[in-house]
């Protein structure tokens, strides 16, 4: 098998690369380095640098190529309601333009990071597959976009496609990322008061980097055709409870916590059901959130120097 991991040199990817090494999998990655880096992969990872957006880019891509893990994302909610245009053109034409050329250059499969929170909205949680999508923010939307295209692949090509719902997901590498784990265990380490937006009554579903590239393997060595599946801790925290755990991780509970208004765009309260995800891909996170997260700091603390630059 031969894979191409497009995004791949970005916090999920480049975790997800050293695993298929592992495993003895011949990955290729393509990525345009507007937030990934190079010195993620090791060095015997083939790398070509360019836009999922470039049919030609594509075409090198794809050569040879059995299944694709499409990570590459404008990632950001908040992001994509300050540039919806931009957005919509990464998450959904972008991916439209991918699985066109996947169908060209042959590929049988291809892996989708999907999201189960900002597609599904508002609805009350646990969340599964069978929840009525209803975004609220650009990204979900584009999200939600990029699965209906993946199903009509499927149908009108046969192409087998998976989408899988990650949860938000956490781990080492994870400096460029905006959201709220990097930029509290930042302010931990740095010494600056942790800062969240609303009541901290939100909530979420954290799920570790390791658990979820786990799944990613697994779905690429299942006999899916065209399927969707919720990759979750199935565990809710709040946003109040993440930012006492970092503190108290970092033996920083002096610093304080300070509110400020909600933002719009984000859901209030999400985690999901992973009972498919258990029985389709034998999916059993192993690290806790607190063992998850305290590995997480670890790495923080020992690469500082290089989020400080970035």
């Amino acid at each position: 098998m031969r894979i191409l991991v497009t995004g791949g040199c970005g916090f999920i990817g480049a975790q997800l690369v050293s695993l298929l090494a592992e495993r003895g999998i011949e990955t290729r990655v393509l990525d345009n380095l507007s937030r990934g880096r190079e010195d993620n992969l090791g060095p015997d990872v083939e790398l070509v640098v360019g836009d999922i957006r470039d049919p030609a880019t594509l075409a090198r891509a794809l050569a040879g190529i059995d299944s694709v893990i499409h990570l590459a994302a404008f990632g950001s909610v908040i992001e994509s309601i300050a540039d919806p245009i931009e957005n919509f053109d990464v998450n959904a034409r972008g991916t439209l333009v991918l699985l066109q050329a996947c169908v060209d250059a042959g590929v049988e499969r291809l892996v989708f990071s999907s999201t189960g929170g900002a597609l599904i909205g508002n609805a009350e949680p646990p969340v599964d597959e069978s929840s009525l999508p209803w975004p609220i923010s650009p990204y979900g939307a584009g999200k939600l976009c990029g699965e209906a295209y993946l199903h009509a692949f499927a149908g009108a090509y046969g192409l087998h496609t998976t989408a899988l719902r990650f949860a938000n997901v956490y781990g080492p590498f994870s400096d460029h990322k905006k959201g709220a784990v990097t930029t509290f265990l930042k302010n931990a380490i740095v010494g600056d008061p942790i800062v969240i937006f609303g009541d901290g009554k939100a909530s979420r579903d954290f799920l570790y980097v390791d658990d979820l590239c786990v799944a990613i393997c697994s779905a690429i060595d299942a006999d899916l055709a065209d399927d969707v599946l919720h990759v979750a801790s199935e565990r809710e925290t709040t946003v109040r409870e993440l930012a006492e755990l970092i503190l108290r991780l970092a033996g920083r509970e002096d610093l304080g916590i300070e509110h400020r208004p909600a933002r719009r765009g984000e859901v209030v309260r999400n985690f999901a059901a992973a009972d498919k995800a258990r029985r389709v891909l034998g999916f059993a996170p192993v690290e806790t959130l607190e063992s998850g997260m305290a590995k997480t700091l670890d790495w923080f603390r020992a690469n500082e120097a290089r989020w400080r630059e970035g």
